[in-house]
C-alpha cells in the first residue's frame, strides 16, 4: 500500500557545507552546494530508498527493515521523503539523470503504541533492551524500561538523510511532521504521544579523555541535549562507510556510535524553534 504521491512543500537550501568523500571513504573538507528538494508523501517506488536510509541507521541490528519501510509507506498523511525537484528551466540532461525513486531523506514517525505487536517494532524494543543492559547508568536503564514497556504512548521519530544533505532541510521536514501528528491525533488519540523515541548517528573520540562528539545530522545535537533520557552504544566495525562516512576531526579517529534518546512530546515545539534558529544562522 502506498500514500498518495504529491509534492507537499519546496525547500531550497541555497548553500551549505558538505563533507567530500575520497576513495578511502573518509569525509573531509567543505564545499558549497546548491540544490532544490521537495518533501513528498512516500509511495511504493520509495521502498528501496527508505530501506537504504534505515540500513545506515540500524546497520547490522536484527530489525526487519523491509517491514518497517512498508509501514512508513502505508501510513496515510504521516511523514515525507526528500526528493530532488526540478522546474522547466533545469537542464533536461540533469533531470534525466535523476531516478524518480531516488530518496535523499525521510522524516516520519512510527506509532509504537499502535504497532507494538508488529515484528519490526518488537525487534526495535529488543535492540534497545539488549544495548541498554550494557549501560553503566542503571537509573537510565530503569527509566527506559518503564517508559518503553509501560502504558505511555510512544512515537519512534525517524530523521534520516544522506550525509551530504544540508541541515537546512531538517526544519521544514520536522515542522511538517509536527503538523501531521497534530492533525492525526484529532482522529486517533494514540498519536497524542507522551514520549518520542529516537536513534541518532554520532561519532566519539577514540582516545581516553576525548569528549568530542560529532552528530551526522547537526540538528540532532539539539534534540539530544534536550532529551529526558539517553544512552549510547558503539557500532564500530558494523558500519558501511559508503553510507555513513568514516569521520575524522583534526586527524583524530572517531568511533561510530548510536545515541538512543527519549524526550517528552510536549518538548517538540521548543526543540523545533531551536532547530529553526540554528539552521537560519
Amino acid at each position: 500500500m502506498a500514500g498518495a504521491k504529491k509534492s507537499k512543500r519546496i525547500v531550497k537550501p541555497e548553500s551549505d557545507e558538505e563533507y567530500q568523500s575520497d576513495e578511502s571513504g573518509s569525509y573531509h573538507g567543505q564545499q558549497e552546494i546548491q540544490a532544490t528538494f521537495e518533501g513528498r508523501n512516500p509511495d511504493g517506488q520509495d521502498f528501496h530508498g527508505i530501506k537504504q536510509l534505515l540500513q545506515q541507521l540500524f546497520v547490522t541490528a536484527h530489525v526487519d527493515l523491509s517491514q518497517m519501510s512498508d509501514m512508513l509507506i502505508a501510513q496515510a498523511g504521516i511523514g515525507s521523503v526528500l526528493k530532488q525537484s526540478y522546474n522547466d528551466s533545469d537542464d533536461e540532461e540533469d533531470v534525466d539523470m535523476v531516478d524518480e525513486s531516488d530518496v535523499f531523506g525521510i522524516t516520519s514517525v512510527i506509532n509504537l503504541t499502535q504497532h507494538k505487536e508488529t515484528p519490526c517494532v518488537q525487534h526495535l524494543y529488543q535492540l534497545i533492551d539488549q544495548e541498554i543492559k550494557k549501560s553503566e547508568d542503571k537509573n537510565v536503564e530503569t527509566q527506559f524500561k518503564e517508559i518503553l514497556h509501560g502504558c505511555h504512548k510512544l512515537g519512534f521519530l525517524i530523521n534520516e538523510r544522506f550525509v551530504n544533505i544540508p541541515s537546512k532541510i531538517s526544519y521544514p521536514m520536522l515542522n511538517s511532521l509536527q503538523d501531521e501528528v497534530h492533525r492525526m491525533k484529532k482522529k486517533n488519540d494514540s498519536y497524542d504521544f507522551d514520549y518520542y523515541l529516537m536513534i541518532c548517528k554520532m561519532w566519539k573520540g577514540k582516545s581516553a579523555g576525548d569528549s568530542e562528539t560529532v552528530f551526522s545530522n547537526d540538528e540532532e545535537e539539539i534534540i539530544y541535549n534536550k532529551c529526558d533520557y539517553s544512552f549510547t552504544y558503539s557500532v564500530a566495525g558494523k558500519t558501511d562507510t559508503g553510507l555513513t562516512g568514516k569521520w575524522q576531526s583534526e586527524d583524530k579517529e572517531l568511533i561510530p556510535y548510536r545515541g538512543v534518546i527519549l524526550f517528552k512530546a510536549d518538548k517538540f515545539p521548543s526543540i523545533l524553534n531551536q532547530i529553526q534558529n540554528f539552521v537560519l544562522n
